[in-house]
């Protein structure tokens, strides 16, 4: 038997959110959406993060740049991929383009030749048609942009050193 969950006050939910911001970075999109997981109505829900908002518990522009840089450095994701989830996360499409534009192109162009290194690496005749299509295929999945990404299987097919 599922036990049902107690709702949550307003100023308990305003606490609790204070306190997830204070740890990580979030955005008013998840924030609205955990507001909504735990009962509070929507007139309380938006007085809560427009309060956040005010004293900058929540910035969704500092979010963007956070989420860009993390995504990109240690989860190696493309632009694509990036962008499609700040769009899930309700974030502007001014703001997602505006971080994912502030992109290094050298560290970007770094990023997918160390992750297309390493998937040749993986992949038994990486040389073939085949092998240069299943590279293809997975940096694409990682949100890289299909032109770059053939630049550099190309690249690396045509054996100059792509490091």
């Amino acid at each position: 038997m599922i036990k049902a969950r107690k709702p949550i006050s307003p100023q308990n939910a305003l606490s609790r959110l204070e306190d997830l911001c204070a740890r990580s970075e979030q955005c008013s999109g998840e924030a609205r959406k955990k507001l909504s997981g735990w009962g509070i109505a929507p007139t309380d829900a938006e007085r809560i993060i427009s309060s956040l908002v005010e004293r900058r518990f929540i910035d969704d522009s500092r979010f963007c740049r956070a989420f860009v840089r993390d995504k990109l450095y240690f989860a190696r994701w493309g632009r694509r991929k990036i962008l499609l989830s700040l769009a899930q996360k309700k974030i502007s499409r001014g703001l997602a383009s505006e971080a994912v534009d502030a992109i290094d192109p050298d560290d970007y162009l770094d990023i997918l030749k160390k992750i297309v290194l390493a998937k040749a690496g993986t992949i038994k005749d990486a040389d073939t048609y085949d092998g240069r299509t299943r590279l293809f295929r997975f940096a694409l999945s990682r949100g890289f942009e299909p032109d770059l990404v053939a630049g550099v299987i190309r690249g690396l097919a045509s054996g100059e050193d792509i490091r």
